[in-house]
């Protein structure tokens, strides 16, 4: 539940990041013009010793110590104006199974922002194991950020993946996300 409390915080963080930023530079202009060729470049990431992988887009790098002083389970990945970011959490395990995670994430999620939009809630396979990914469209300071949650238990641990994108085009938001769930790897 600490675990949890603990995303739930970040998700705000991060959502009031993207929010506050509000500004379009040429420079993200010109991103979403940018050709296919340039989107198929990726950064690999790789945590729990190889035990987790995941690809980002090229564009996004480790701000994990910029956010303040964060234990070492927590992983934050985000572009240069911070309205894309990857968050993964390695917190404890628990005994609750993942659809009763996100029941109660959704729970909270609803209390924060009451035009919650959920997109999927589904279970997915990766590597034979039982994941479980949760995709909604939230609301902060009238910003509106795609995000999806993939929770599983990977290597004695509660892993918790959030990407969180602008909801601008939410079809094209839903794509870049289903790119990074889609290298997701764990052992």
């Amino acid at each position: 539940m600490r675990n949890l409390v603990k995303f739930a915080g970040m998700t705000i963080l991060i959502i009031g990041l993207a929010a506050c930023d509000g500004k379009t530079t040429d420079k993200a202009a010109a991103d979403k013009g940018a050709p296919a060729a340039s989107a198929t470049s990726t950064v690999p990431v790789s945590l729990l010793d190889g035990k987790v992988t995941f690809s980002l887009p090229q564009g996004m790098s480790d701000q994990s110590g910029k956010l303040g002083s964060q234990a070492n389970n927590m992983h934050v990945y985000a572009d240069s104006t911070g309205q894309k970011a990857v968050i993964v959490i390695l917190g404890d395990n628990t005994a609750e199974s993942l659809d009763v995670l996100t029941a109660r994430l959704q729970d909270q999620q609803k209390t924060r922002d009451t035009n919650l939009q959920v997109v999927t809630n589904k279970s997915i396979q990766v590597n034979g194991q039982t994941l479980q990914q949760y995709d909604s469209v939230i609301s902060s300071a009238g910003q509106k950020a795609y995000s999806s949650i993939v929770l599983g238990k990977v290597d004695n641990h509660l892993l918790t993946l959030q990407i969180t994108l602008p909801a601008d085009n939410q079809q094209q938001a839903q794509t870049d996300a289903e790119a990074i769930i889609s290298t997701l790897k764990v052992q």
